[in-house]
């Protein structure tokens, strides 16, 4: 969900939006496929085709609610699903020599008001005082369901199509990111354990870096928070949902089933309190857990989770699929960086992601430097992340809200003959198994430019290459640089398509959703910002809505 993490700055609908409730419709969790078979591999991954760069967005697992809700109906507010808080660890200074330091492990409880407002410990539904839960928090089986994940990425991409090595000794080629939400973070480290475990890592495995951005910054979501524009658009979107349904028949029903657990017996509406957003928050949480903490059984029909998942769907992505503005401010800055690495690692110039993991001072100089050619990247993030980007890409069609470890797949190709670029075929990945060596090329333009010591307050210098440049100011050598690369999205298993690949020439001879490399990246264009924070601080008393529909998906 749209997730302010600015704690200045809440309208009616970010006071759930900062903790991400959910519309998965029928099913709050995803429930994986079995393996691709042999004959399925065929198809998906022609033979004259070689995967080159493979960005997984995925979203956290399964949560506890965003808030306390409906403890009329004797659901507790404290959940027992976290055993995580047994066993914390904190890094702690061991001496007054900052570069020694020790681990300090503890238990977790949590203190409330008790009857008298004084202070108590809280307690699960069974009067369970350790594993307690915050409130949004990653819980046993959220940890479970995206450990799984990485393990099913690990079967598809190492053991089944070679594409990783079996045993890395560093993660060099690895980009890792999260959002500044916790469950974000837990989540990406547990995916990422269950692609290399222990067993696939070298005893002098270093340190991995997973990458953050102070919540001012993030673009993994669409940060409403942090972009004043953007709250602007989506809160006239929601009111145009409230508008739209709020006096409905499909609406009437959910009152029928809901109104003598509302508080005041209000009816339920969009803008009810709870939101309609917060209802579907804790029928979510709550389906995905245990027996203990479950709602009355009206909350569970699935008519009404059916019209909850249609109207939650509308209110909050048909924003990216009529506005151009929408996409820029919403997911604009997310997918101009995908395309940014895709580019990168065409022309091996730091852009794939290596100058975010920070070169060879990225662990502050313990003997990695080995950063270049990320071939994988793993970014934890939320439910309104994937929404936004198949519905700014014209490929939202028709779905679900995205359920708990859902994840998107974004796939380069390139052909296996192709001559074209910075590479030729003695360039090609190395085979599965082996680790990649470094070659004689420069690590980034940004050593090069400033060395090694660079500081943060100096400014980020233009990145040369294609990197952030649109297709039209790309000189001719460039564009030609991207010729026989291709894109491929899969969401869940599932192919998706963008609509601006269907033209002939702008797709894979045979199979439209292997989009032209040049193709995707000039849809993407149209929407990835010059200046985000400019942008976001522009146009705020402008019409929320465009004089004219602008679909997703084209160039």
């Amino acid at each position: 969900m749209r997730i302010p993490v600015s704690l200045t700055f809440f309208d009616v609908r970010s006071l759930s939006s900062v903790l991400d409730c959910v519309y998965p419709g029928e099913m709050a969790s995803f429930v994986p496929r079995a393996p691709y078979s042999k004959e399925e591999l065929a198809q998906l991954y022609p033979q004259e085709l070689e995967l080159q760069l493979v960005q997984v967005l995925l979203r956290h697992g399964e949560r506890s609610p965003v808030s306390p809700r409906f403890q009329n109906t004797g659901l507790q507010p404290y959940w027992p699903y976290c055993n995580s808080a047994r066993q914390f660890s904190s890094v702690v200074m061991a001496t007054t020599d900052w570069s020694k330091w020790d681990q300090l492990k503890y238990r977790r409880r949590l203190e409330t008001f008790g009857l008298d407002d004084g202070p108590v410990i809280a307690s699960g539904p069974g009067g369970e005082f350790d594993a307690i839960c915050q409130p949004g928090e990653l819980t046993d089986k959220g940890r479970e369901t995206t450990l799984a994940l990485g393990q099913r990425l690990r079967r598809l991409y190492v053991d089944q199509l070679h594409f990783m090595p079996k045993l890395i000794s560093d993660s060099d080629m690895i980009y890792l990111r999260a959002t500044p939400i916790p469950r974000a973070l837990e989540s990406v480290q547990q995916a990422f354990y269950g692609f290399y475990p222990p067993s696939a890592r070298t005893a002098d495995f270093p340190t991995p870096t997973i990458i953050t951005r102070t919540p001012a910054d993030e673009t993994l979501f669409p940060n409403d928070g942090n972009c004043r524009r953007f709250a602007h658009l989506s809160r006239a979107f929601a009111q145009r949902a409230t508008e739209r349904w709020n006096e409905t028949e499909d609406m009437q029903y959910l009152s029928k089933l809901f109104t003598k657990w509302m508080p005041g017996n209000h009816p339920v509406a969009v803008d009810s309190h709870p939101r309609l957003s917060g209802i579907m928050d804790t029928i979510n949480a709550t389906d995905a857990h245990g027996p203990a903490t479950k709602l009355p059984k009206e909350f569970y029909d699935p008519k009404a989770r059916a019209i909850i998942d249609k109207i939650g769907v509308e209110e909050w992505f048909e924003g990216y699929k009529e506005s151009s503005e929408y996409r820029m401010l919403g997911i604009g800055g997310l997918m101009g960086d995908i395309v940014s690495r895709m580019t990168g690692s065409i022309e091996r110039n730091g852009d794939d992601g290596v100058v975010e993991v920070g070169g060879d001072d990225g662990d502050l100089g313990h003997g990695r430097g080995g950063e270049k050619d990320v071939k994988l990247a793993l970014s934890g993030c939320h439910d309104t992340t994937l929404a936004a980007c198949l519905a700014s890409l014209g490929a939202f069609n028709g779905e679900k809200w995205p359920p708990f470890t859902s994840h998107i797949a974004f796939e380069m190709f390139r052909k296996k003959s192709s001559t074209t670029g910075t590479q030729s075929l003695s360039d090609a990945p190395p085979s599965a198994g082996t680790l990649r060596v470094s070659d004689e090329k420069p690590q980034s333009w940004w050593k090069a430019l400033f060395g090694s010591n660079q500081t943060a307050n100096q400014p980020r210098p233009e990145p040369e290459g294609m990197a952030r440049k649109s297709l039209a100011d790309l000189t001719p050598e460039q564009r030609n640089e991207l010729k026989d690369y291709y894109v491929r999205i899969r969401y869940n298993d599932k192919i998706m398509q963008v609509p601006g690949c269907k033209p002939q020439g702008k797709h894979l001879d045979g199979d439209t959703t292997f989009c032209t490399l040049e193709a995707f990246k000039g849809i993407v264009d149209k929407y990835t910002p010059k200046n985000w924070k400019h942008a976001c601080a522009s146009n705020v008393d402008a019409p929320s809505f465009p004089a004219e529909l602008e679909p997703a998906g084209y160039e």
